[in-house]
């Protein structure tokens, strides 16, 4: 019998996305498998039921007649436990589990005997490229992030020449410049802001100038070594913390909006504008807080709110900026999830080789047991 992939609605507060796309519903059944869709799973998409019936997937009232006989889960976030409960032992679960946070849907996961893979975890190799959900969805916050700065911003991005003077541009202040990163200097460039960028990684100098903003940070031989194999920013020593946060406190002051994007993966996000700095910044100043969820880059910043300051500054901490652009945040995910996917079914057989150096580094559980070590500890 073919592979049955079943993808239910996203119950999370907020959560707009979707696991897949009638594009990827076609994907799927190439490889050999049917497709069930929970009535309204594609709604905060602007996505119809009749769009994936359209493309082959069997459209179903509700969670449990879509769970039903389900050899493989795909979700946006990690299952509900109504959810898991309806799985049947051995079943595939592909989803951004947020594993080092949502200890219980974890452990719920474990329980029922799932194979579960967090997206997140998806190693940062060529061959993984295209599965790469933080890359994908990081690329679409950092647009989003300057689209909220200048929607709260009481003034224009662009200098404007006009018979009653002249407007000045925004300046735009980057902190972190990740995938993120980079697209949010991209989008502020556009609208005519004038931008720099900081990052404790050297690689990202270069970066940052080949997109015509300018690079700050303290460039001592710790700086030099600051990046790990992986790409990622290794944590500063107190002495280097002190000195960055010198020069970019004194930058900060004269920054319209600042946009930090700093995420250490199973880590707290590091706090990169303090409160003190907050206090420095002119009344309409905006700060846009995309690690909010992992505790904040901005001293002040709360989830899902815009904190003003008694200074008059305004701190965003939208949660889920991805999917405030639900309807292409979907498309990018599902592909990811569909390329994924074809590493496990073939002409309709599903096959778990968690020798795969892709599946092996995804996977958290597996045989009712925690196997991913980072998630263990």
């Amino acid at each position: 019998m073919a592979v049955a992939i079943a993808v239910t609605r996203e119950r999370r507060e907020g959560e707009t996305r979707c696991a897949v796309t009638p594009e990827t519903v076609k994907k799927l059944i190439a490889l050999g498998a049917t497709v069930s869709v929970e009535a309204g799973t594609g709604l905060g998409s602007s996505i119809p039921d009749a769009d994936y019936a359209e493309a082959g997937a069997t459209v179903k009232p509700d969670t449990r007649a879509v769970l039903d006989g389900a050899d493989v889960l795909l979700k946006v976030r990690g299952p509900t436990a109504q959810e898991t409960s309806a799985l049947k032992p051995g079943a595939v679960v592909v989803a951004m589990l947020d594993a080092y946070r949502e200890k219980d849907t974890v452990e719920a996961l474990k329980g029922a005997g799932t194979t579960a893979f967090a997206m997140e975890f998806v190693p940062r190799i060529t061959r993984a490229q295209v599965m790469d959900v933080l890359s994908s969805q990081a690329n679409l916050a950092g647009y989003r992030a300057v689209i909220e700065a200048a929607y709260a911003f009481g003034k224009g991005f662009p200098m404007m020449m006009t018979a009653a003077g002249t407007v000045a541009p925004a300046k735009v202040f980057v902190m972190g410049v990740g995938v993120a990163g980079l697209q949010a200097i991209a989008t502020a460039r556009r609208l005519g802001a004038v931008v720099t960028a900081t990052d404790v990684r050297p690689a990202t100098k270069e970066q940052v100038e080949s997109l015509g903003a300018k690079f700050l940070a303290v460039e001592d031989e710790e700086f030099k070594n600051a990046q790990t194999a992986g790409g990622y920013a290794k944590p500063m020593s107190p002495e280097y913390q002190a000195k960055q946060a010198v020069l970019t406190g004194e930058h900060i002051k004269k920054q319209d909006i600042v946009i930090t994007t700093a995420l250490i993966p199973g880590r707290a996000a590091p706090v990169l504008v303090s409160a003190e700095q907050v206090a420095t910044m002119k009344p309409g100043s905006v700060l846009i807080d995309l690690a909010v969820e992992a505790g904040g880059n901005v001293a002040g910043s709360k989830p899902g709110e815009v904190v003003t300051t008694a200074n008059g500054v305004k701190i965003v901490g939208y949660t889920n900026l991805p999917g405030r652009i639900a309807a292409d945040a979907s498309a990018l995910y599902a592909r990811n999830l569909a390329a994924f996917l074809g590493l496990m079914v073939k002409d309709g057989v599903l096959t778990v080789d968690l020798e795969d150096e892709i599946l092996k580094a995804a996977v958290v559980t597996h045989g009712g047991a925690v196997v991913h070590e980072g998630v263990k500890g």
